[in-house]
């Protein structure tokens, strides 16, 4: 049987009367899937492998312990013959041909009437695979497309509304700190499901790129002392979307829950009955400075950091260089977060390194110390989006010259190579 003679179709079983002939876990298996579809399913065999006799003593098909006899294919809508016994299988096929019955010949592929493809379910989306009679070959492709709904490299928005479809939903997706390959794939595969994108300035914004042409993209980016849509707007274009039946991604970048404002925004839309799904993101406060090999915390420099805004009142922060501070958003008041740290009793050596455009091509990492650091980010027109890092941490950067421990110990790196996350 050449592919082309091949007619693909699916079948509705549900509440319709289905013949299994045999009792191994091939049919064990064709009968499972048989119940999934809703048939109503009877199984003729002597024997019923362990999987196939749960099924039964369940209630959930009938049994006939007995060998097969050609009436039992009378009203049966579909038949899978599956005894490993080449002749009964072939015997049941024929009577099946003989009553115009669909008959699957596990036996004999190349003489059944019909094929089982190789199946996955991903959402509402049920895959069958057929591959020329070769069953491990269909399933090898099978998952491979699978894998690629999952993770969003396939789309899996629906085209045609539902009659029964529920209403719309709001995900908060972290998109992590810019590079797409660092979304998380429930983020990609959610972003891939979206029929409206309301997307920050920051976050893996090539991604855009690849949504459907009818995706709705909402731009919402902020930046510094410049708020095209405030925080109330966003939330109400949240909400509306949603109620609209939409659904909605807000794209973030970072995480949605790292100064982030995620949490006034789920809060908003659970009280006006709107579905919210959080997805975490990888945060810039932690990300970016990996991208220019500073960790946040690392043994014998730094046990613990802590992350504000270049807005906060650092007064609260342990002055330490062995307690690490990050500073996001922090590029414009650096000079007055440096001096606010060094009234606190932080010491003018303490190292501070600055990365900008974390992971992206024109990634960039200052290095200099608590005192020098001001005068260094402006003679080199240092820029948000940024990461500032204050401490020890600081020296364990690929990008910190030899002699950091000197008196003169700062650097900048333009176009700085990245540092693999792992």
């Amino acid at each position: 049987m050449a592919i082309q003679d091949i007619y693909p179709t699916a079948l509705r079983l549900l509440g319709r009367p289905v013949l299994v002939v045999g009792g191994g876990p091939v049919a064990a298996r064709r009968a499972k899937g048989l119940l999934d579809a809703g048939a109503r399913v009877t199984v003729v065999a002597p024997y019923a492998c362990p999987a196939l006799n749960d099924l039964a003593a369940a209630g959930l098909l009938d049994w006939q312990p007995r060998p097969y006899r050609s009436t039992d294919v009378d009203g049966a809508w579909f038949v899978q013959t599956a005894t490993g016994n080449p002749a009964v299988d072939a015997q049941v096929a024929a009577d099946a041909e003989a009553q115009r019955i669909w008959c699957v010949n596990a036996s004999d592929h190349e003489a059944s009437a019909a094929w089982t493809p190789a199946v996955a379910v991903v959402d509402d989306i049920k895959i069958a695979v057929n591959a020329g009679g070769d069953p491990r070959r269909a399933m090898v492709l099978r998952d491979a497309l699978a894998t690629a709904l999952e993770t969003g490299d396939l789309p899996l928005r629906r085209r045609r509304a539902r009659a029964d479809a529920a209403a719309g939903a709001v995900a908060l997706v972290g998109g992590g700190p810019g590079d797409a390959g660092l979304i998380t794939v429930r983020g990609r595969r959610l972003l891939g499901q979206a029929d409206v994108v309301v997307a920050d300035r920051l976050g893996p914004r090539e991604l855009l790129a690849e949504l459907a042409p009818d995706v709705r993209v909402i731009e919402v980016g902020k930046t510094p002392g410049h708020h095209p849509a405030p925080q109330a707007e966003i939330n109400r274009i949240l909400v509306d979307e949603a109620l609209a039946g939409h659904r909605v991604v807000r794209l973030k970048g970072g995480d949605p829950y790292v100064l982030g404002r995620g949490g006034e925004e789920a809060e908003f839309c659970r009280q006006r009955g709107v579905e919210v799904e959080v997805v975490p993101g990888v945060t810039s406060a932690i990300s970016v400075p990996a991208a220019a090999g500073i960790p946040v915390t690392h043994r014998g420099l730094a046990k613990g950091f802590s992350v504000v805004t270049g807005h906060e009142e650092l007064s609260e922060v342990p002055a330490r260089s062995d307690h690490t501070v990050i500073l996001l958003m922090g590029v414009a008041q650096l000079r007055d977060s440096a001096a606010s740290l060094a009234r606190a009793g932080l010491p003018a050596a303490t190292p501070v390194g600055i990365v900008e455009n974390g992971y992206l091509p024109n990634q960039r990492v200052t290095i200099g110390t608590l005192e020098t650091i001001a005068d260094q980010a402006e003679a080199a027109s240092v820029a948000n989006p940024a990461v500032i890092v204050i401490g020890d941490v600081v020296r364990v950067s690929p990008f910190a010259p030899s002699h950091f421990k000197t008196a003169d110990y700062s650097t900048t790196s333009p176009n700085a190579p990245r540092v693999a996350a792992r």
